[in-house]
């Protein structure tokens, strides 16, 4: 458990932490790729609302924090991938709590 002992370690973790998640996008760009390799407009399907440029944004962002690869294939036209890495794999535990707290925190506040 966190405590106060440790504030300034804590608060940059979580600083870091939050930066290379933060945003409305990132974690369901990552929830989308923990199912499989997937391009562009198989992401953009999955996550309703966000604009292409958006997405190209969160996914250099993704792949400059070394959670997303981005896979260009030699054929005609150029086949771009998407794919998590094992660093971003290492995301899908906080993603799993936060979906339990979502879960808790939707039935505290519109009920049953």
């Amino acid at each position: 458990m966190l405590t106060s002992d440790d504030c300034p370690e804590n608060v940059l973790a979580i600083k870091d932490a939050l930066e290379a998640l933060e945003g409305r996008w990132k974690l369901l760009i990552l929830l989308s790729l923990s199912a499989g390799n997937k391009r562009f407009k198989q992401i953009s399907k999955e996550i309703h609302s966000i604009t292409d440029k958006m997405l190209s944004k969160e996914l250099k962002i993704l792949e400059s924090n070394k959670l997303v690869k981005r896979s260009v294939y030699d054929t005609f036209p150029p086949t771009v991938e998407y794919s998590i890495t094992e660093h971003g794999k290492s995301v899908e535990k906080v993603l799993d709590v936060l979906y339990q707290w979502g879960m808790q925190h939707r039935k505290e506040v519109m009920g049953n």
